[in-house]
C-alpha cells in the first residue's frame, strides 16, 4: 500500500488523530487497519472513533477493538494475522509440484463461482467460526462471488489453486489475493463431507512454494479467533504478527457532523 492509499481523520482543529484504508464491510462504511496517529492532537482516539464513525465497521488493534466494546460496539471479527517469510525461511523443495492425494488434480483458480460454491459453502457449516449466516444466494452473492472477483480483499493471484476430483468436481481450494501489496490468503476451504483430510494442507504448501517461486516476499492470513486452523497455518510456518479485532461502532442517536472524515 502507498501513502496515497490511506485516509487521515482529524479532529475540529485538523490535527491527525487516526488514518485507514477506507472500504466498506457489511453493508456500512469500513475504516480497515486503523491507526491512531502519534501524538493525536490530544484528542481521544477512542471518542474520535465513537463520534466521527459511529455505525460503521472498525478494523484495528486488539486493544483499540475492546475500548470500542466497553463502549457498546459489537464484535464482528477477533483474528490473528500470520505471515510466512518466504525470503529467510524458504519453503523445501518437496513442497514445490507436489501431487495431491487419492487422484486429485489440483488446477488453476479460474472456475466460476457456482462451481466453486458447494465446497466453499461446506468449509464453514454453522458452527464453524467464519460461517456466514445469511442464506446461500446471499452467501453466494454476497461472500464468494465478489472475492474470487477480486473486489473483497484484492485481486487473486496466480498462485491461487483449486483441487478438483475425477468428475472434474471442485472439492477444496485455496485463494490467494493481493491486499495493498500483500499476498494474502483469502480463503482455504475443503468440503469437509468427501473426506480428503489434510488437503487443505496440501494445498497451501503448493500455493506458499508458487509463490516463492514467482519471487513473493512473504504470504499473510488473517485465522479467526477458535478456528483450529491456526495451528496447521503454525505448523507449516506461518508466525503470529498480530491480533486485530473488528468491531462495529454504535449508532448515536444525534450524531455529530463527520466532516472531518474525508
Amino acid at each position: 500500500m502507498t501513502e496515497t492509499d490511506w485516509v487521515i481523520g482529524r479532529n475540529g482543529e485538523g490535527a491527525a488523530v487516526v488514518r485507514y484504508l477506507p472500504g466498506e464491510r457489511a453493508g456500512r462504511p469500513w475504516a480497515d487497519l486503523l491507526e491512531v496517529v502519534d501524538g493525536s492532537g490530544g484528542t481521544d482516539p477512542v471518542e474520535f472513533v465513537r463520534t466521527e464513525m459511529a455505525g460503521w465497521v472498525v478494523s484495528g488493534t486488539a486493544e483499540l477493538g475492546r475500548a470500542l466494546l466497553d463502549h457498546g460496539a459489537t464484535v464482528l471479527r477477533h483474528a490473528h494475522v500470520m505471515r510466512r517469510d518466504l525470503v529467510v525461511d524458504a519453503p523445501p523443495a518437496d513442497w514445490a509440484g507436489a501431487p495431491l492425494r487419492d487422484g486429485l488434480r489440483a488446477v488453476p483458480c479460474d472456475r466460476a463461482p457456482e462451481e466453486v460454491f458447494a465446497a466453499w459453502r461446506a468449509a464453514f457449516a454453522p458452527g464453524h467460526p467464519d460461517h456466514f449466516a445469511g442464506d446461500d444466494r446471499q452467501a453466494l452473492a454476497e461472500r464468494l462471488t465478489p472475492l474470487l472477483a477480486g473486489e473483497v480483499i484484492g485481486p487473486v493471484l496466480p498462485s491461487s489453486l483449486l483441487a478438483v476430483d475425477a468428475d472434474d468436481r471442485v472439492v477444496a481450494g485455496l485463494i490467494l489475493t493481493h491486499r495493498d501489496g500483500v499476498p494474502w490468503v483469502g480463503d482455504v476451504f475443503r468440503h469437509p463431507e468427501l473426506g480428503y483430510r489434510g488437503l487443505g494442507a496440501d494445498l497451501l504448501r503448493l500455493t506458499v512454494a508458487d509463490a516463492a517461486e514467482r519471487g513473493l516476499a512473504e504470504v499473510q492470513l488473517a485465522v479467526t479467533e477458535g478456528n483450529p486452523a491456526r495451528r496447521l497455518y503454525a505448523s507449516l510456518g506461518f508466525e503470529l504478527l498480530t491480533t486485530a479485532l473488528t468491531v462495529i461502532v454504535p449508532e448515536q442517536e444525534q450524531a455529530p457532523a463527520r466532516s472531518n472524515i474525508p
